[in-house]
Order: structure tokens, then C-alpha cells, then sequence
């Protein structure tokens, strides 16, 4: 958190997020933190979380975002069990615009899901963690996509179960589900 020194104004709270860099090249994510600060950095919506701040030390990785005040997507279906539908069609419709500005830069999410949208102090959504996220996908699907397995097994689309190559339909496919 930061504190503002005028009178009057409020403190801006950031979210901090820590990557050892051992670990990253262990597991061979550095295509994936390198495409996860891209997005953080480059892909610009209202209803994306984005980068404040990058910084590092000889061990870790540390990367500073927008802090999303409202909690998970995730805990407001679980307390209310269902939304009315005005607010349903605006969670929608933000969320429609957040993953259209990922696809109009050729980057795919790969795991969307409740937990992975948060709300900011409006009630407003923004899609949050793109460790899975893959640039390069310029079409729907087998064509212009990838093959790698990953996401959430609740959420993940067919074509991805089946193995047979996949692109930007798998977003849609996750937000339907959602």
C-alpha cells in the first residue's frame, strides 16, 4: 500500500505478486511470465487487471498490479447463488469486452474461471492471472492455436479434452460455462 501525502485523498492499494526465478526456470514458465507481464503490460481494458509496477532481485521476480478490492467472482456466486439478470448481463458483457482485447492482440487466457475474475470496488470485473496465457493464437481453433494441455478441468473446452489443438475458442467456451 502506498499512502498519499495530500489532504484528503485516499491510500492506493496494490496487489503484489512474487515469482522465485529458480522455480520459474525449473518448471520451464518463462514463455509463461514473459506472456503474463505482456498482457499485464500491453493489453489494455477496463476490465483487465494491469501491471503498476516490475521490479527484481538476483532471486525473485516481483510484479505489482491493481488491487481488486471486491474479492472473487468465485465468492459472490457462492453467497448469492445466483445474480439477477442485469447484473449477470454486465458481469457478461465486461468480461466479453476484457477477453476480446486479449484476442485482438493474439492472446488466449486459458483459464477463466470464477476464481479468476475479481470485482473492483465499483462492482466491476477484471480478469486477473494470465500464468496460463499464450500469445501468438491467431484463430479459433486447431488452426492458428496450440496443443498444450493446461487450465481448470471444469472450464476447459473439448477441444482441449480431446487433445485436437485449440485457439481463442476456448475463452468463449470457459465464459459459457461461467
Amino acid at each position: 500500500s502506498s499512502s498519499s501525502t495530500r489532504e484528503g485523498e485516499e491510500e492506493t492499494l496494490y496487489a503484489l505478486k512474487t515469482l522465485r526465478k529458480a522455480t520459474l526456470i525449473a518448471r520451464n514458465q518463462l514463455a509463461h511470465t514473459s506472456t503474463e507481464r505482456l498482457v499485464l503490460q500491453e493489453i489494455y481494458s477496463p476490465f483487465l487487471v494491469h501491471l503498476v509496477y516490475a521490479f527484481q532481485t538476483p532471486d525473485k521476480l516481483y510484479i505489482v498490479m491493481d488491487y481488486m478490492t471486491g474479492g472473487e467472482l468465485f465468492f459472490w456466486i457462492k453467497k448469492h447463488r445466483k445474480f439477477s439478470e442485469s447484473r449477470a448481463k454486465l458481469y457478461l458483457a465486461e468480461c466479453c469486452l476484457a477477453i476480446k482485447a486479449m484476442h485482438d492482440k493474439n492472446v488466449i487466457h486459458r483459464d477463466l474461471k470464477p476464481e479468476n475474475i475479481l470485482l473492483d470496488h465499483d462492482g466491476h470485473v477484471k480478469i486477473v492471472d494470465y500464468g496460463l496465457a499464450k500469445g501468438g493464437i491467431t484463430g479459433a481453433g486447431e488452426e492458428g492455436g496450440t496443443k498444450t494441455f493446461c487450465g481448470t478441468p471444469e472450464y476447459v473446452a473439448p477441444e482441449l479434452v480431446e487433445n485436437r489443438g485449440h485457439g481463442k475458442a476456448v475463452d468463449w467456451w470457459a465464459l459459457g460455462v461461467i
